[in-house]
């Protein structure tokens, strides 16, 4: 701090008023000096040293004019001086006021957003308590207000959803009638099931809103949930919909869908699991859109699924079981579709169905109909050892082009080992 005092005032350092008037004071005095001492020598009249002396006393004259001079250009230098160290130090002294200015609002946005988090964590924090009451009311409360911090705080919305995800995957004891019109014949022992069943239908209601986009994806609506990832492992479902939504990704492995399950129209643009899975009722993926690996190795359809116009990338149907119909009609499987030992209870329909890659059936059951009409396989379609009970349609079906079987990566049709309880169809007659 010494060092840098003594910098400042060496570079500031301006001649003071005292030390021109000490040095104009000396100079006037040496001339008048001078000038006196001329005057008081020996006078004489027209003699050269009168004029000598005449002109050492001009001399001494303009000596002290002259000094006078510089001492005022010396006083302007120093006021210009002067105003110039002013100027400089202002613009320190601006600088200096602007970095503090610049620090204190840091540390006020520091602040506020403490405060903010402080806040955010208390209102967390008392939602999710009131998620443990016994009251039904009060566990409702619980989720409106976690739904409420979620649309105001974007950043805490995935967060937010893991915890009603996680509320879903609660084992839970729901009435044996789950429809819409359920009535409890006894409502003191029904009570508990009953304000269950409401808990979960209005956490799948925030769900459902939340991550609808709107009637133009493009624009979505303020209330719309974007990038949600959804875990659903091992939870119960009721009457569960996305319809229309767009999450990122969805895993329902292992859960159990209680009445009809709507995802029609729905996104998914990363994985989507439903592996294990057990639709209770009805399900719908219609034109749904499944855009990474969709996984449905072992899902139980008890009732009619319908896939109509869905587009997959790769997807797994191995060892499902589809006991009422499964609709297919103008699905497009833009990567791999495997569908070996799926079990076809009913009719299965793949109408005007398309397999951009390898289509695999091998080892599949078909009890019913089995509609291939106008299906396009761009790639191999593999039936090996699948067993057709009822009658197999596959008019104007398109395989590739047979190719020997030494290619390596050549696509091929295979139907070896299958069996066609009602003949082989006509549209596989001229087939090897």
């Amino acid at each position: 701090m010494d060092d840098e005092g003594e910098v400042g005032a060496e570079r500031y350092t301006v001649l003071s008023v005292r030390a021109m008037v000490v040095w104009a004071a000396v100079i006037v005095a040496v001339g008048v000096g001078v000038a006196g001492w001329l005057l008081a020598g020996p006078q004489g009249q027209d003699s050269e040293e009168s004029r000598v002396r005449l002109d050492a006393i001009r001399t001494a004259g303009s000596i002290v004019v002259g000094t006078g001079g510089a001492a005022a250009l010396l006083l302007a230098a120093r006021r210009q001086r002067s105003t110039e160290i002013a100027l400089r130090q202002k613009d320190r002294d601006l600088a200096d006021a602007a970095v503090a200015f610049r620090l204190q609002e840091r540390v006020a946005a520091d602040t506020r957003d403490d405060a903010a988090a402080r806040r955010i964590t208390d209102l967390y924090t008392k939602a999710v308590e009131l998620l443990g009451s016994p009251q039904a009311p009060v566990r409702l409360g619980g989720l409106y207000a976690l739904e409420r911090l979620a649309q105001d705080n974007p950043g805490q919305r995935q967060t937010i959803v893991n915890v009603l995800c996680a509320c879903l995957r609660m084992p839970c004891d729901l009435p044996d009638d789950a429809g819409d019109e359920l009535r409890a014949e006894d409502p003191a022992s029904d009570r508990d099931r009953l304000q269950e069943r409401e808990f979960r239908l209005t956490a799948q209601r925030l769900l459902a809103t939340h991550l609808h986009p709107g009637t133009h994806p493009g624009a979505p609506v303020a209330s719309f949930w974007r990038d949600i990832d959804l875990d659903l492992t091992a939870a119960t479902l009721v009457g569960f919909t996305l319809h229309g939504c767009a999450v990122r990704t969805v895993v329902c492995k292992a859960a159990t869908f209680v009445g009809y399950a709507d995802l029609a129209w729905a996104t998914v643009t990363g994985e989507a699991d439903f592996s294990g899975t057990t639709f209770t009722a009805g399900a719908t993926f219609a034109s749904a859109v499944l855009r990474g690996d969709a996984d449905f190795e072992w899902t139980t359809f008890t009732d009619h699924a319908s896939f109509d116009a869905a587009v997959f990338a790769a997807v797994d149907f191995e060892w499902s079981t589809f006991a009422d119909g499964a609709d297919f009609t103008a699905a497009r499987f833009t990567r791999g579709a495997n569908f070996g030992s799926a079990a076809f209870t009913d009719g299965a329909d793949f109408e005007r169905a398309r397999f951009d890659e390898d289509a695999t059936f091998g080892a599949a059951t078909f009890g019913g109909y089995a509609d291939f009409r106008a299906a396009t396989f761009l790639a191999g379609a593999d039936f090996g050892a699948t067993t057709f009970s009822g009658n197999a349609d596959f008019h104007d079906t398109r395989f590739p082009a047979v190719v020997p079987s030494s290619g390596e990566h050549a696509p091929r049709v295979d139907f070896r080992s299958t069996t066609f309880d009602r003949g082989v169809p006509p549209g596989l007659a001229d087939l090897d």
